[in-house]
Protein backbone atom coordinates (compact mmCIF):
# COMPACT_ATOMS: atom_id res chain seq x y z
CA UNK A 1 0.00 0.00 0.00
CA UNK A 2 3.00 2.35 0.75
CA UNK A 3 4.50 1.58 -2.81
CA UNK A 4 1.03 2.60 -4.62
CA UNK A 5 1.04 5.71 -2.28
CA UNK A 6 4.59 6.50 -3.10
CA UNK A 7 4.32 5.96 -6.81
CA UNK A 8 1.14 8.17 -7.07
CA UNK A 9 2.85 10.76 -5.32
CA UNK A 10 5.90 10.61 -7.51
CA UNK A 11 4.26 10.56 -10.71
CA UNK A 12 2.20 13.77 -9.16
CA UNK A 13 5.15 15.75 -8.35
CA UNK A 14 6.74 14.87 -11.73
CA UNK A 15 3.32 16.52 -13.97
CA UNK A 16 3.48 19.78 -11.50
CA UNK A 17 5.36 21.51 -13.89
CA UNK A 18 2.98 20.90 -16.51
CA UNK A 19 0.37 22.30 -14.62
CA UNK A 20 1.91 25.55 -13.58
CA UNK A 21 2.20 28.51 -15.90
CA UNK A 22 5.15 29.39 -17.62
CA UNK A 23 6.97 32.99 -16.92
CA UNK A 24 6.79 33.36 -20.53
CA UNK A 25 3.27 33.11 -20.24
CA UNK A 26 1.47 36.56 -22.28
CA UNK A 27 4.83 37.26 -23.69
CA UNK A 28 6.24 37.64 -27.35
CA UNK A 29 8.49 34.99 -26.22
CA UNK A 30 5.26 32.55 -25.64
CA UNK A 31 3.41 33.79 -28.53
CA UNK A 32 6.10 33.27 -31.17
CA UNK A 33 6.61 29.30 -29.41
CA UNK A 34 2.64 28.88 -30.25
CA UNK A 35 3.42 30.72 -33.36
CA UNK A 36 5.75 27.94 -34.54
CA UNK A 37 3.72 25.06 -32.70
CA UNK A 38 0.73 26.06 -34.78
CA UNK A 39 1.61 27.19 -38.09
CA UNK A 40 1.51 23.75 -39.51
CA UNK A 41 -1.42 22.83 -38.09
CA UNK A 42 -3.77 25.65 -39.21
CA UNK A 43 -6.24 25.70 -42.13
CA UNK A 44 -5.99 29.00 -42.59
CA UNK A 45 -2.64 30.51 -42.12
CA UNK A 46 -2.89 33.18 -39.54
CA UNK A 47 0.35 34.64 -41.23
CA UNK A 48 -1.48 35.37 -44.38
CA UNK A 49 -4.42 37.14 -42.14
CA UNK A 50 -2.23 39.40 -40.49
CA UNK A 51 -0.14 40.16 -43.60
CA UNK A 52 -3.23 41.61 -45.24
CA UNK A 53 -4.09 43.42 -42.04
CA UNK A 54 -0.63 44.76 -42.17
CA UNK A 55 -0.95 45.29 -45.93
CA UNK A 56 -4.04 47.47 -45.12
CA UNK A 57 -2.22 49.60 -42.46
CA UNK A 58 0.56 50.51 -45.03
CA UNK A 59 -2.34 51.24 -48.32
CA UNK A 60 -3.55 53.21 -45.55
CA UNK A 61 -1.13 55.44 -44.98
CA UNK A 62 -0.22 55.75 -48.63
CA UNK A 63 -3.90 56.37 -49.97
CA UNK A 64 -3.82 59.70 -47.16
CA UNK A 65 -0.35 60.76 -48.62
CA UNK A 66 -1.64 60.57 -52.21
CA UNK A 67 -5.10 61.80 -51.68
CA UNK A 68 -2.90 65.04 -49.61
CA UNK A 69 -4.85 64.61 -46.32
CA UNK A 70 -2.98 63.48 -43.21
CA UNK A 71 -6.91 62.63 -41.14
CA UNK A 72 -7.01 59.27 -39.44
CA UNK A 73 -3.19 58.43 -40.24
CA UNK A 74 -2.50 59.05 -36.33
CA UNK A 75 -4.40 55.89 -35.57
CA UNK A 76 -1.75 54.06 -37.47
CA UNK A 77 1.08 54.41 -35.71
CA UNK A 78 1.62 54.07 -31.78
CA UNK A 79 1.67 57.11 -30.05
CA UNK A 80 5.42 56.75 -29.18
CA UNK A 81 6.52 55.49 -32.65
CA UNK A 82 9.31 56.56 -34.13
CA UNK A 83 9.96 57.84 -37.32
CA UNK A 84 13.41 58.26 -39.70
CA UNK A 85 13.38 59.83 -42.95
CA UNK A 86 16.42 59.74 -45.41
CA UNK A 87 19.01 59.82 -42.22
CA UNK A 88 17.31 62.11 -39.96
CA UNK A 89 15.40 61.49 -36.39
CA UNK A 90 12.09 62.96 -37.10
CA UNK A 91 10.55 62.16 -33.74
CA UNK A 92 7.11 60.64 -33.07
CA UNK A 93 4.39 60.47 -35.85
CA UNK A 94 2.60 63.76 -34.23
CA UNK A 95 5.88 65.72 -34.32
CA UNK A 96 6.78 64.45 -38.23
CA UNK A 97 2.83 65.15 -39.07
CA UNK A 98 3.26 68.66 -37.54
CA UNK A 99 6.45 69.65 -38.52
CA UNK A 100 7.68 67.97 -41.58
CA UNK A 101 4.27 66.39 -43.57
CA UNK A 102 1.79 68.93 -43.39
CA UNK A 103 3.73 71.62 -44.54
CA UNK A 104 5.19 69.71 -47.25
CA UNK A 105 1.81 68.37 -48.43
CA UNK A 106 0.81 71.87 -48.54
CA UNK A 107 2.93 72.58 -50.99
CA UNK A 108 1.80 69.79 -53.37
CA UNK A 109 -0.56 70.03 -56.04
CA UNK A 110 -0.46 66.03 -56.34
CA UNK A 111 1.58 62.69 -55.53
CA UNK A 112 1.89 59.87 -57.14
CA UNK A 113 2.95 55.92 -56.19
CA UNK A 114 3.43 53.59 -58.64
CA UNK A 115 5.34 50.06 -59.41
CA UNK A 116 4.57 49.75 -55.60
CA UNK A 117 5.84 46.39 -53.98
CA UNK A 118 5.85 45.05 -50.58
CA UNK A 119 7.14 42.27 -48.30
CA UNK A 120 5.93 41.57 -44.92
CA UNK A 121 7.75 39.29 -42.43
CA UNK A 122 5.67 38.51 -39.24
CA UNK A 123 7.24 36.92 -36.23
CA UNK A 124 4.72 36.75 -33.16
CA UNK A 125 3.12 40.09 -32.33
CA UNK A 126 5.67 42.05 -34.39
CA UNK A 127 6.47 42.53 -38.21
CA UNK A 128 8.88 44.07 -40.55
CA UNK A 129 7.58 45.67 -44.00
CA UNK A 130 9.95 46.60 -46.88
CA UNK A 131 8.17 49.01 -49.41
CA UNK A 132 9.96 49.54 -52.67
CA UNK A 133 7.92 52.20 -54.89
CA UNK A 134 8.73 55.19 -57.62
CA UNK A 135 7.01 58.81 -56.70
CA UNK A 136 6.00 61.31 -58.39
CA UNK A 137 5.76 65.06 -56.29
CA UNK A 138 3.66 67.99 -58.35
CA UNK A 139 4.14 71.02 -57.19
CA UNK A 140 2.08 73.71 -56.67
CA UNK A 141 3.91 75.53 -59.28
CA UNK A 142 3.63 72.74 -61.29
CA UNK A 143 7.25 71.75 -61.27
CA UNK A 144 7.70 68.02 -60.80
CA UNK A 145 10.08 65.71 -58.72
CA UNK A 146 10.45 62.11 -59.56
CA UNK A 147 12.57 59.27 -58.14
CA UNK A 148 12.03 56.02 -55.86
CA UNK A 149 11.92 55.16 -52.54
CA UNK A 150 12.31 52.39 -50.14
CA UNK A 151 10.47 52.00 -46.92
CA UNK A 152 11.09 50.18 -43.51
CA UNK A 153 8.32 49.75 -41.22
CA UNK A 154 7.76 47.89 -37.94
CA UNK A 155 4.47 47.27 -36.61
CA UNK A 156 3.15 45.96 -33.21
CA UNK A 157 -0.06 44.44 -32.73
CA UNK A 158 -1.72 45.84 -29.95
CA UNK A 159 -5.25 44.61 -28.47
CA UNK A 160 -5.69 43.27 -32.30
CA UNK A 161 -4.65 45.99 -34.32
CA UNK A 162 -1.51 46.22 -36.09
CA UNK A 163 0.40 49.66 -36.04
CA UNK A 164 3.41 51.44 -36.51
CA UNK A 165 6.31 51.66 -34.23
CA UNK A 166 8.91 52.10 -36.35
CA UNK A 167 9.05 54.26 -39.80
CA UNK A 168 11.85 54.90 -41.88
CA UNK A 169 11.67 56.10 -45.32
CA UNK A 170 14.45 56.55 -47.89
CA UNK A 171 14.29 58.95 -50.83
CA UNK A 172 15.70 59.58 -54.03
CA UNK A 173 15.66 61.80 -56.80
CA UNK A 174 15.74 60.45 -60.39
Amino acid sequence: MKRIFFAIAFIFLLSLPSFSQSREAGTDIAAIKQYMKDRDTNTISPKSKYTKAIKSVLKQYNDALEKLDLAGTDNLFTNDAQIYESGTNEGTYSHFRQSHLTPELAELKALEFSDYKVSVMITGNYASATEIYNYLLITKDNMELKGNSVTTSVLKKIKGEWKIIIFHNSLKRG
